[in-house]
């Protein structure tokens, strides 16, 4: 799927001239680069804690994906992925697809349109197709495959990131990654300890496969959106995105579940679970491109590491789970790992300069190899006085004389031609 990030990538706006490296480029040095310089205040700063706070109201709504989705599935045998994906996507396009249809200009949705459909529609089949995948992975491996092989989004992630949006890496950032895997491998211990390796092992090697396919596939999504929202703007992203998606999905939803659409029992808590669920995914939707443009695709799924934790502690009260403190521990380091992670900036390269267009030698006239370029070169007054042919008055500082035409159209202003 790497050519969707290279097709969307090459139809961003004009690149505004970018400001100097040294201006552009923080001198904070990270872990292993100057991190134990670091004062606290440096550290903890408004902006990072209110991406922490954001990062983790996300994963908190994934919790409540994930608790909905729990309870449609136990209560009402509800398996229907692509209808709770439909009823997302419907949402949001009603939200921001109606906004780029009342916009004017270049960002009004018919000119967006015209100008680059077809990528947009890849990028909504990504991110459909994503969110299919991993859940179909549960009906053939075990929730501890995939909570430990889900993490494979974030080297994909840094590896799409350093090829097509030039991010460059501190070793504090690989750093702070590992310590949230370690997170990651305390929770997947805890849920071992306590005898929850739920989930079916009817055919682990497609399951996993599903599980890889899917992180790869949100990954590409996540990037896609990264450049999108930092370089065109949040609303097109959800509209376009939205768009396709609820297209796509309705069609798969058709195709693929309309026996267990016939077969629903339609009740007043089914229908409640239904909205509960598409709500949490129309804000989670709707806030992560916020999230992204504050720091960054990877930071974001860095600090989405926790959703499971809080869907373990959910399922404390809710489903009977036994507690472990490794739950306990687990957060803590996952959120040490998205601190130092967020601390020390990432670098990006600028472009190279463009060339400037050659200006006039010294010497050269300023209309020289323009369409009003100078082909005579007699001076206008050997004499140096006022006697001479013209009098002067059509002569320039060179001492070169125009013909009348062509004087009487610099005087009057028309001097704009296009170069040779």
């Amino acid at each position: 799927m790497l050519w969707v990030l290279t097709l969307l990538t090459a139809t961003g706006p004009d690149d505004e001239e970018m400001p100097p490296e040294e201006e552009r480029i923080t001198e904070r040095k990270g872990l292993l680069c100057g991190l134990h310089s670091y004062k606290l205040k440096d550290v903890f700063t408004w902006q990072l804690l209110k991406a922490i706070a954001m990062g983790q109201g996300l994963s908190a709504l994934i919790c409540g994906t994930a608790v909905t989705s729990q309870y449609l599935a136990v209560d009402f045998q509800l398996d229907t992925p692509m209808l709770q994906s439909f009823l997302n996507y419907s949402l949001l396009c009603l939200t921001y697809t109606s906004i780029l249809i009342c916009r004017r200009g270049d960002g009004n949705i018919l000119q967006i349109l015209k100008k680059k459909w077809w990528k947009y529609f890849l990028l909504g089949l990504t991110d459909v197709q994503a969110n299919y995948t991993v859940v179909k992975a549960y009906q053939y491996t075990t929730l501890t495959s995939i909570q430990l092989l889900d993490c494979f989004v974030i080297p994909v992630l840094m590896v799409l990131s350093w090829f097509f949006l030039k991010t460059r890496y501190r070793p504090v950032h690989y750093v702070a990654v590992g310590t949230c895997l370690v997170g990651v491998g305390a929770m997947v211990g805890a849920d071992l300890l306590a005898g929850r390796d739920q989930g079916s092992s009817a055919n682990i090697l497609l399951g996993d496969g599903l599980v890889l396919i899917s992180a790869t596939l949100y990954a590409v999504s996540n990037v896609c959106q990264e450049y999108t929202v930092k370089n065109l703007s949040r609303v097109e992203f959800l509209g376009m995105v939205s768009l396709f998606g609820t297209l796509i999905s309705g069609v798969q939803m058709a195709i693929l579940e309309h026996r267990a659409l016939a077969n629903i029992q339609w009740n007043w808590k089914l229908m409640l679970l239904l909205a509960g669920f598409a709500l949490c995914m129309y804000i989670l939707y709707s806030f992560m491109p916020i999230v992204v443009r504050m720091t960054s695709a990877t930071a974001v799924n860095l600090s989405l590491l926790t959703a499971d934790l809080f869907s373990l502690f959910c399922g404390l009260f809710l489903f009977k789970y036994t507690f472990s403190v490794l739950y306990i521990v687990s957060l803590v380091v996952i959120l040490v790992g998205f601190v130092m992670f967020n601390a020390v900036p990432t670098l990006t390269s600028a472009p190279p300069p463009e060339p400037e267009a050659p200006g006039p030698e010294e010497g050269d006239h300023p209309y020289q190899g323009s369409a009003f370029e100078v082909t005579c070169t007699e001076p206008a007054c050997l004499g140096g006085g006022e006697g001479g042919d013209g009098g002067g008055r059509n002569c320039d500082p060179k001492c070169f004389m125009w013909g009348q035409p062509m004087y009487d159209q610099l005087a009057s202003g028309e001097e704009r031609g296009t170069r040779l």
